[in-house]
This record gives C-alpha cells, structure tokens and sequence, in this order.
C-alpha cells in the first residue's frame, strides 16, 4: 500500500490506522499548497481531487476520503473495528459524522476568516464534540476497543488544541490517553509532530 499524507493533516488518521493495525506501507508527503510531492511528482496527476489522504492498494487502486480509507482498514484488520451486530454500520455512522460535521467546522481556521468567524467555529466544533462525548463510553468511542473513528477523533482534537478551542475535561483525559498509545506516537514522529503534552490544552469552563 501506499499512503499520500500531509503532516498534521486528516491523513494522519490513515497513518495511524496503518500503525496500529500492523499493516505494510509507504508513506509518500504532499505539499498541498504546491500539489508536489517530495518526489516532484504531479500530484494532481495521481489524484486530480487534490486532497489528502489517498490510499493505493496493492493491485494499483486508488481509495480517497477518510470514511472510505479508515472503513477498509477496518475492514482488513479487524480489531480496529467495533465489535457486535450493525457494528460497520455503526462505525460508517460515527466516520461520517466526523467528517461532515466535524472536520467541516474547523475549515475557518484554515483560511483567512476574522476573528467573528473563528469564534463561531469554535463554538461549532464544541457542539459537536459534545454530542460526540454524550456517546463517549469507556476508554474510546466503542468502549475498550480502539477503532480507526479514535484515529480519526484523535486528529480533530489536535487539531482543537492548536486552534485553542475549548474542550471537556472528560474529552482532554480521552485525548491524552489516544496520544499514549505506541502507534500514535510512533505516527506523530514520522509527521514531525510533537506528542501532545498533558494540561496542554484549553479546557471549558462549567457555567
């Protein structure tokens, strides 16, 4: 396989997937101001979207989008998938919550939005986490077990941290115990991030 990433970027959510579940791969950097990558390829060539992640298979087939990319590795290994009956339902359901409602609310920040802007997409991305955390059971998102959606919700709350949006206190502790695990913090060396540190990020205020 062969992942098409930018540090810090949603792909960090496929890198950590591919870490956790033991899985073979490259990992190719994207600029995505410029669309080179690191090998002076044309990346609109190999993927005309322009986006990252983009995963290719093996056999040469391409796979764009985090819900599709972080369904398949669960699908490939299972123990990053949710376990029961509706279970890849279940997890196609939190995938697409958290990329059409969540990863969507940070968009502000990633452009030249004012201030009025960015305060209300903060106030977007608490929402919405906190119907996230209502569901939040036990260790990660299905309970014990880790699923590439903890990969993915581990990316938004860095994500959070850098943009100082405010988070729970139950939400910081969940984010600090995904940044322990080996896998992520073998993933966040290979981007040059740094693991995030404890007390590190804003917490809300209980009025």
């Amino acid at each position: 396989m062969k992942l098409y990433y930018s540090p810090g970027a949603c792909s960090l959510a496929s890198r950590i997937s591919i870490y956790e579940a033991g899985l073979s791969a490259e990992f190719v950097r994207v600029d995505l101001a410029s669309k080179i990558t690191e090998r002076g390829e044309d990346y609109m060539a190999v993927n005309p979207a322009g986006s990252v992640p983009l995963l290719v298979l093996d056999d040469g087939q391409p796979v764009s989008e985090n819900v599709a990319i972080l369904t398949l590795l669960a699908g490939m290994a299972p123990q990053l998938a949710p376990s029961g009956p509706f279970s890849q339902i279940r997890l196609i359901q939190i995938l697409s919550f958290l990329s059409t409602e969540l990863h969507i609310a940070f968009k502000p920040f990633w452009h030249s939005a004012s201030e009025s802007d960015k305060a209300a997409a903060s106030a977007a991305v608490v929402r919405r986490l906190t119907l996230i955390e209502n569901d939040l059971r036990e260790l990660y998102l299905f309970g014990p077990r880790f699923t590439t959606a903890d990969a993915y919700l581990f990316v938004m709350l860095r994500w959070a941290r850098e943009f100082a949006v405010p988070i729970s206190a139950e939400m910081k502790a969940y984010f600090e115990r995904v940044a322990e695990r080996p896998a992520v913090r073998a993933a966040l060396a290979e981007e040059g991030l740094p693991v995030p540190l404890p007390d590190a990020m804003p917490e809300m205020v209980a009025t």
